[in-house]
C-alpha cells in the first residue's frame, strides 16, 4: 500500500491549451488547469453540478503528449500526485499553491485542433 500515499486520479476537461515550455536543457514542461464536475442531490432533491478546477503540471514525454494532441476541451485522465509549493508575488507576498504532477496522462476524447 505504500504506492498509495499520494496518488491523484482525475478525468476532466481542460480549460485551456496547455502552456508549455521546452528549457535548454531539452526538459518540456505542460502547465494547465482541468475541469472535473461533481453532481450530486442536495438535500430538497435537486440535481446540483460542481465544478473543481485543479492544476495540472506534466513534464518530458507526458508534457510532449499534452502538447501535441490537447487543446482546450478536451477530455483526459490524470494519474499523478499532490505537491505543495510557495513562491512570492511582484509585490513581495508569499503565496502557496498545490498542483498534481502529472505521472500518466490517457486521451479520453478524439484529437482537438484549434482553428
Amino acid at each position: 500500500m505504500s504506492n498509495m500515499r499520494n496518488k491523484v486520479q482525475l478525468i476532466g476537461r481542460l480549460g485551456a491549451k496547455a502552456e508549455t515550455k521546452h528549457f535548454d536543457s531539452g526538459k518540456v514542461k505542460a502547465s494547465f488547469s482541468l475541469a472535473t464536475k461533481d453532481v450530486f442531490k442536495n438535500s430538497k432533491g435537486e440535481k446540483v453540478e460542481e465544478t473543481t478546477w485543479h492544476n495540472i503540471i506534466a513534464w518530458g514525454i507526458t508534457a510532449e503528449t499534452i502538447e501535441k494532441y490537447t487543446d482546450k476541451g478536451s477530455e483526459i485522465a490524470v494519474d499523478g500526485k499532490l505537491t505543495n509549493r510557495s513562491y512570492e508575488d511582484k509585490d513581495g507576498n508569499k503565496k502557496y499553491i498545490t498542483e498534481v504532477v502529472a505521472e500518466e496522462v490517457l486521451l479520453l476524447g478524439e484529437k482537438i485542433t484549434s482553428a
